[in-house]
């Protein structure tokens, strides 16, 4: 009794023994590797490991290429008022930027870690491996099976190391391998490239390099502040400033360079063109901008496209000062994109960032950590429902871009379309204004409450387009001119001939026609005594006691090359079938006796007051 109980006991043991064995094969079944593949199978996993190769280095390339993303975020459109997406589209291509400003005038970043693309790239290469083309081995009889894959991806400075864990099956005939573990290592300067990117990233953040060379270039190739000698009005155009401006900012922005990349002074101009920033001698860094890349441009003072800044000197009552001068100061708001680019031979990293000058100086340092700021308190509060509808003056709907202005402070709100009005939530306001842009009509505001829920109907008034002919003393006029047209809350100034276009709309204007022409007007030297009060010296000076002191002050030998010799104004109610059904507007100013003194000219901007107009459409 006791041996038959004694092999029952053995046998339970064995039969435990085995179906554990039979358990851990099915359990580890993926760990087993057969660490020899017979030379029959070996040109498959080969083929295999190349495929594998490939995937690795597509996956590397498109990071490079798209800022360190291979799914790149969801769009993020701008706005009319601020026209960066959080993406560039270069070449055709979308690369997020990594500094940009969001159409409602946030600061946002969307930098990827290090470890958010290798799992963006690991995620690449499980998605392509199965992808992998044996077409022609399938032809010679090799039976080829593919498990789920997992990849795990390490980016080194030098290398990117991937591990894929996934059953490769191959057989043919009588032979078969299973092979579970893959690796492959890429050559690849990748990591450190990256690393670079960060450094020049950093280093903007920190100094604002590129905001300070765009004011640079602003304050050369734009007027921004000075005096000029002149009795006539100074005039620029805002497009032919921001042309100029453009084509600056691509050049200088090509010309720049990375101090300890591949480089060579020829001149000491060239000096000024290198960056400080800590970057590897071996890597080589490029800056691009282009003209086609959405760009902001805004100036003030401005009357529509001009910039205009009138004489000091001239005016009744100021002939004592024997000279006349034109002061001007303007300020600009100004972004656009810069593309950097690091590359080392074939490979590269490349990264976007918006260059942002507001008020004629460079935007505030961005901790690198810092998101979401500078949005205005009023617009983060929105919260009262309206609907807004949006027409021309004979009622058809249009298109325009909204936005809520309260007490100083403007919120973009959205777009109405020809289908749909639209329906947002405001910031709470009382006489606010909504503002409704759209292109061919003039812009209105629209004084409105949101403290409760509503519906603002607002009509654009259309702007039509005419040509400017002038006449003085009735015959057509060539020479230099300056036309202003202001009504209520706007100004529309043409500088002719040069501009002879003027786009206007309805309403009662008063039209202000200046004529200038050629003149030797000479205003000698002079020298007049200026006294002021300065303190004492010694002890009077420590109560307060002053004295005066008087010093020469010597006004140069002027010559005036142009003067008022002609022009008037008149009030004029404009409707809207004259303009509809004109394509000209006929302007004819009297002309003024030409000045050759300093009083004369001062007279004639008194006779210019009394002087009217004739108005006529064509």
């Amino acid at each position: 009794m006791d041996n038959k109980r004694g092999q029952l006991t053995i046998f339970i043991i064995i039969a435990v023994i085995f179906i554990g064995a039979i358990i851990l094969f099915f359990v580890f079944k993926e760990k087993i590797i057969i660490e020899e593949i017979p030379p029959a199978l070996a040109p498959v996993y080969t083929s295999f490991l190349a495929c594998l190769e490939e995937d690795v280095s597509t996956g590397i390339d498109f990071l490079g290429f798209q800022a360190g993303y291979i799914d790149v975020p969801e769009f993020e459109p701008g706005s009319l008022y601020m026209p960066f997406s959080n993406q560039l589209d270069f070449l055709g291509n979308p690369i997020p930027y990594w500094y940009y400003v969001s159409g409602n005038n946030i600061q946002k970043e969307q930098i990827p870690s290090k470890q958010e693309m290798e799992e963006q790239l690991a995620k690449f290469v499980e998605d392509k491996i199965n992808l992998c083309r044996f077409d022609s081995y399938y032809d010679e009889g090799f039976e080829i099976m593919m498990g789920e894959p997992e990849a795990t991806v390490s980016i080194e400075e030098e290398n990117v190391k991937v591990s894929l864990n996934m059953n490769f099956e191959i057989s043919k005939e009588e032979e078969s391998a299973v092979v579970s573990n893959h690796d492959v290592i890429v050559n690849s300067k990748f990591g450190k490239l990256y690393g670079a990117a960060r450094e020049i990233y950093n280093y903007e953040q920190q100094t604002l390099f590129l905001e300070n060379y765009a004011v640079d270039t602003l304050r050369i190739y734009a007027p921004v502040d000075g005096v000029e000698l002149s009795c006539s009005p100074k005039t620029w155009t805002a497009d032919d400033i921001f042309g100029k401006l453009e084509e600056a900012i691509q050049s200088n922005t090509l010309a720049l360079k990375v101090k300890g990349g591949s480089y060579s002074l020829k001149s000491k101009e060239d000096k000024y063109f290198i960056v400080d920033a800590p970057v590897d001698s071996e890597l080589d860094v490029r800056f691009i901008n282009s003209q086609n890349w959405p760009t902001v441009f805004d100036v003030s003072p401005s009357e529509g496209n001009i910039l205009m800044a009138s004489p000091v000197g001239n005016q009744p009552g100021l002939g004592i000062m024997g000279f006349c001068y034109v002061p001007y100061h303007f300020v600009y708001n100004l972004g656009y994109p810069v593309l950097i680019q690091i590359y080392y031979g074939d490979e590269i990293f490349q990264f976007p960032m918006a260059v942002v000058v507001k008020g004629n100086k460079p935007r505030e340092a961005l901790d690198v950590s810092a998101v979401d700021i500078e949005l205005p308190e009023l617009c983060r509060y929105k919260n009262t429902l309206i609907q807004v509808n949006t027409y021309d003056t004979r009622l058809n709907p249009i298109e325009a871009d909204i936005s809520y202005e309260c007490f100083g402070t403007k919120c973009n709100i959205g777009r109405t379309y020809l289908t749909k009005p639209l329906e947002e939530n405001f910031p709470q306001c009382v006489n606010g204004y909504i503002i409704a842009s759209s292109e061919g009509f003039e812009d209105t505001k629209y004084l409105y409450s949101t403290v409760e829920s509503g519906v603002a109907d607002i009509i654009l008034d259309n702007l039509y387009e005419l040509e400017v002919n002038l006449k003085l003393d009735g015959k057509n006029y060539t020479g230099q001119a300056m036309i202003n047209f202001v009504s209520d809350g706007s100004s529309r100034t043409v500088v002719y001939p040069e501009q002879n276009k003027i786009n206007l709309t309805e309403g009662q204007y008063e039209i202000q026609t200046q004529i200038f022409r050629n003149s030797s007007l000479k205003i000698a030297e002079t020298t007049k005594e200026q006294c002021v009060d300065v303190p004492q010296s010694g002890i009077g000076g420590i109560f307060g006691l002053t004295k005066e002191k008087c010093f020469d002050i010597t006004i140069p030998e002027q010559i005036i090359s142009n003067v008022l010799a002609g022009g008037g104004r008149e009030n004029y109610y404009m409707l809207e079938s004259e303009l509809y059904n004109s394509n000209i507007i006929e302007i004819n100013a009297n002309s003024l006796p030409l000045p050759k003194t300093i009083e004369q000219l001062q007279d004639n901007y008194l006779l210019f007051e009394d002087n009217g107009l004739d108005i006529n459409f064509k």
